[in-house]
This record gives structure tokens, C-alpha cells and sequence, in this order.
């Protein structure tokens, strides 16, 4: 049992956040003490992020171009992340209406306008121009994720171009630096028990439970979104379009689940998402290489559930009665400010947006702010599944006869 233990990180992770959750309770904000030991357990995994999504995309795209299917692979990956959010925020709505989690709630205490102006997510053009980098060295320096992607998928697809001859050396020392991220990250992740409990100990420790009370009608039917889309939603579209077994899915999506949950940031958990979706569940190199950077960046069922609450939660506290007009503003906002969210200054931000977009009053809005770390991690853990469900379907269906 007790090699079992030291063999099993997600078994270790578990039980490090367990404990780190009562440490926080336990000591209130003397909890804060452990908070170093998740900053370099952060600080260890976000190093590795920028040059393993620069070095997976363009693998990727190059595989991909070489490949009849490699436009159906694009074209089904963006369909099927747009179409998955799209969705989440609905049920989002259709929970918030059927539910009413903020009917009879006094927020009095929590109202501010400071958030009133931060609600502008950026139009077609800016988010079009913000995605090209001027300086490529620039954007990694700066480790904006879509304009490194947007570069690495030209370059690699531009190496297709390049005569296979020329070109194999320098695609096999890209396979040969995947490989040394992969140790790196085997590394790292030996320390993740103690990053986890200190991440946990400070959150728990700093926010408590007592935040919750004004607002937990909304926390509770806001994790029964989360558990309907991950326990019914992507179980569906895994049993009935991809070849993954949903009992394998499932006990190999545990460890980027939980070290999700507990960073709470898709792009630190995406090199383990890497490793166990193409090493554990056998989806392709190229699929993975491709899709799930991508799906870290724009993928983002666990935010538009927490969008389409948040929306239908303060419309109901303020007594704004929504039009189709106003649904149909939260619906597309969420959606489609998901894919310029690289950009926006915190994930909450875009929470203003979709307030005004449908014609909400968001003075309410600094009480989410306090909690959005308890938000943030459930739905990054829900975001992280999506992303692997999302590349098992392209795995499947974007390279079938190619």
C-alpha cells in the first residue's frame, strides 16, 4: 500500500488537497505562510508552458499540412469548442431560469461601480489585429498565448512547404525537445502534493467558507451546471464520437483534473493534459499537438456556464426582466468573447462585458470578484476535460481517411 502511495501522484495530489483545505480552515490566514510553496509549484509548471506550446503547435501544423485533412481537423476543432461553449451558456440560462439563485438575495453590502467601464471585450478587428504579433520575440516574452499560436501554426505549416528532405532533421529535434519537456514535466510533477497543499491552505485560509453564504443558491446550482456538462454533456459525446472508453477517459483524466483544480489555469495544466491524452489514452501527436494548446486558449465551457449564472443571478437580483434580445447578447458575448479572452485582464473581466451586453447593472459584481477563486478552480478543471474530450473527437473524426 505504501509503494502504491509514493507511485500514485493523483492519489498524492488528492490527499495534499485535502489536507491543505483543512490547514486553511484550521489556521484562517496564518494559512497564507504555505502560499510559496504554490507559488514555485506554479512557477516550475508556467515555466515550461511558452516553449512547449510554441514547440507542440508547430509539430503539429506541420504534421497536420502534410495531411489531406488537415483543414477538416481546423475547421472541426474551432466547430467543436464554439459549439460546446454555445451550449454550456444555454444550459447556464435554462438553470439560472428554472432555479432562480438570485431571487431574494441582497447584495447591499457588495455594491460598487467600479467594474462598470472594464466590460469591453475587444471587437472583430482588434481581436483579429491583437491575435497577429508584430514581434514574435515580443509575444513570447510577454507569453501571449494566441498571437505565439497564431505564428507557430504559419511556421509550421509553412515547413510543409519545405522539402521533406530539408525539413526531417529539424521535425525530429522537435520531437526530441517534446520528449525532455515530458521528463521536465514527470519532474515537476513530483512536487505537486506540496504545491497543491499550499495552494489550497492559502485559498481556503484567505477566502473561507463564510464568503459563500450570500451568494450560495448561485455556487450550488453553478456546480450543477459544472456537473452536468462534465458528468452528462462530454460523457456523451465520448461514448457516441470518439473510440476512448469512458471508464478510461475517466480514470486517466483524474490528475489534470485535480492539479487543474488547484491551479486554476488551464495553461499550467496543459502540459500533464499533453502527456496523459497522448500517452494514457493514445489520441495521435499531431491531434494533441494541435488541438489541446488551442483548446487551452479558446476553450471555454467552464467559463460560459459561470458567464450565463453570473448574467441570469444579478438580472435576478436587480429585478431586470431579460428579453430573447438580451439572451441572445449573453449567449453570443460569452461565446465569442472567449476567443479574445487572451487579451482580457482576468476571466471575471469578461463577466462586465456580458452584464452589459444583455443590459445588467453590474454593481454586484465585486462580490464574484472575491470569490473568483473558488469559481476559477471548478470551472478550469471542467475547461481542461473539455479540451481532451474536444481533441479525442478531432482524433476521430478530423483524420478519418486521411
Amino acid at each position: 500500500m505504501a509503494v502504491r502511495l509514493l507511485k500514485n501522484t493523483g492519489l498524492q495530489v488528492v490527499i495534499a488537497m485535502i489536507i491543505g483545505v483543512l490547514t486553511g480552515i484550521a489556521l484562517g490566514k496564518d494559512a497564507s505562510m504555505f502560499a510559496p510553496l504554490g507559488d514555485l509549484f506554479i512557477h516550475l509548471i508556467t515555466m515550461l508552458v511558452v516553449p512547449l506550446i510554441a514547440v507542440a503547435i508547430i509539430s503539429g501544423a506541420a504534421g497536420l499540412g502534410n495531411s489531406s485533412s488537415a483543414g477538416r481537423m481546423g475547421a472541426l476543432t474551432l466547430g467543436f469548442f464554439l459549439t460546446s461553449s454555445a451550449i454550456a451558456v444555454g444550459l447556464a440560462l435554462l438553470l439560472g431560469e428554472l432555479l432562480h439563485p438570485g431571487v431574494g438575495v441582497d447584495l447591499s453590502q457588495s455594491l460598487s461601480n467600479e467594474y462598470a467601464d472594464k466590460g469591453n471585450v475587444p471587437g472583430f478587428w482588434d481581436t483579429l489585429l491583437g491575435m497577429v504579433p508584430t514581434n514574435i520575440f515580443a509575444a513570447l516574452s510577454q507569453a501571449n498565448i494566441l498571437q505565439i499560436l497564431v505564428f507557430c501554426m504559419f511556421f509550421g505549416l509553412a515547413l510543409t512547404r519545405v522539402d521533406k528532405t530539408r525539413v526531417a532533421p529539424l521535425l525530429d529535434g522537435l520531437q526530441t525537445v517534446m520528449d525532455a519537456f515530458i521528463w521536465m514535466i514527470k519532474v515537476v510533477m513530483y512536487l505537486a502534493p506540496i504545491g497543491v497543499f499550499g495552494l489550497m491552505a492559502d485559498a481556503v485560509g484567505t477566502f473561507g467558507f463564510g464568503v459563500l453564504e450570500s451568494v450560495s443558491r448561485l455556487v450550488g446550482v453553478y456546480f450543477v451546471g459544472l456537473l452536468i456538462f462534465g458528468l452528462v454533456v462530454y460523457p456523451l459525446i465520448v461514448r457516441f464520437c470518439s473510440d476512448l472508453s469512458l471508464k478510461v477517459f475517466f480514470s486517466r483524466m483524474k490528475k489534470p483534473q485535480v492539479v487543474a483544480l488547484s491551479t486554476a489555469s488551464s495553461m499550467a495544466t496543459l502540459p500533464i493534459n499533453m502527456e496523459v491524452a497522448e500517452k494514457e489514452l493514445g489520441l495521435s501527436n499531431e491531434t494533441c499537438s494541435f488541438v489541446l494548446p488551442l483548446g487551452a486558449t479558446i476553450n471555454m465551457a467552464g467559463n460560459a456556464i459561470y458567464y450565463g449564472l453570473a448574467a441570469v443571478f444579478f438580472a435576478q437580483v436587480f429585478g431586470v426582466d431579460l428579453s430573447l434580445g438580451a439572451y441572445g447578447a449573453i449567449i453570443f458575448t460569452a461565446t465569442i468573447g472567449a476567443i479574445g479572452q487572451a487579451g482580457v485582464p482576468g476571466p471575471s473581466f469578461l463577466v462586465v462585458a456580458v452584464l452589459i451586453a444583455a443590459g445588467i447593472p453590474t454593481e454586484g459584481l465585486p462580490l464574484l470578484i472575491a470569490l473568483d477563486r473558488i469559481f476559477d478552480m471548478t470551472r478550469t478543471a471542467l475547461n481542461v476535460t473539455g479540451d481532451v474530450v474536444g481533441a479525442a473527437v478531432v482524433d476521430k473524426w478530423g483524420r478519418k481517411n486521411a
